[in-house]
């Protein structure tokens, strides 16, 4: 996986829970089928209303391709209204590029992800200030065009994403403490 992105939902009061049974059930096996990886789905454990979610492609073109066969597919045609319906808002999205990626095994609860913000493209000093942290996995702003317009991402963010605890690498900082829903790989 060389593209990751990190998706926030915000929902209507009360319809986490619901999102949740229909993406695992409708959703999960959908997106892996035309190569997807989702490697975790969380319920953020300070906001019950939003649902935290990866997905990773191994490149742009993968991405496109694969969002392309799933959302004009059948089981997205079929359950996009009911999907819709829980969300107030679905484009808080970063496009990220995995600097190390995430484990087999578990990481421990709750899974700690903080977006570190930065005035201008990450330097090689704050990665490697990163990569020499304990964080389980961190992953960078990927600057490529968005190959799938349809589904926005966030613009002109200059970001190092950081999975598990460890110290803050900027002066602003968003901090996500996560509660992986049953079909999350990352426990």
């Amino acid at each position: 996986m060389t593209v990751l992105e990190l998706r926030q939902y915000t929902l209507h009061p009360g319809k986490r829970d619901e999102l949740i049974t229909l993406f695992e059930r409708e959703f999960v096996d959908a997106q892996l089928a035309v190569g997807m990886t989702l490697p975790g789905l969380f319920r953020d454990m300070d906001d019950p209303d939003r649902f935290v979610w990866l997905r990773g492609f191994t490149d742009m073109t993968a991405r496109r391709e694969a969002l392309t066969a799933f959302y004009f597919g059948p089981v997205w045609q079929a359950h996009r209204d009911q999907a819709n319906a829980t969300m107030v808002d679905s484009d808080n999205v970063l496009l990220l590029r995995p600097s190390r990626g995430f484990p087999a095994g578990p990481v421990g609860l709750p899974i700690t992800v903080t977006v570190h913000y930065f005035d201008a493209p990450v330097s090689d000093d704050v990665l490697e200030k990163a990569l020499a942290e304990p964080f389980f996995a961190v992953a960078i702003t990927e600057y490529a065009e968005n190959t799938f317009p349809r589904l926005p991402v966030r613009l002109g963010e200059h970001v190092v994403v950081t999975f598990g605890a460890g110290v803050d690498l900027s002066e602003r900082v968003e901090h996500l403490r996560l509660e992986p829903t049953s079909r999350s790989l990352l426990r």
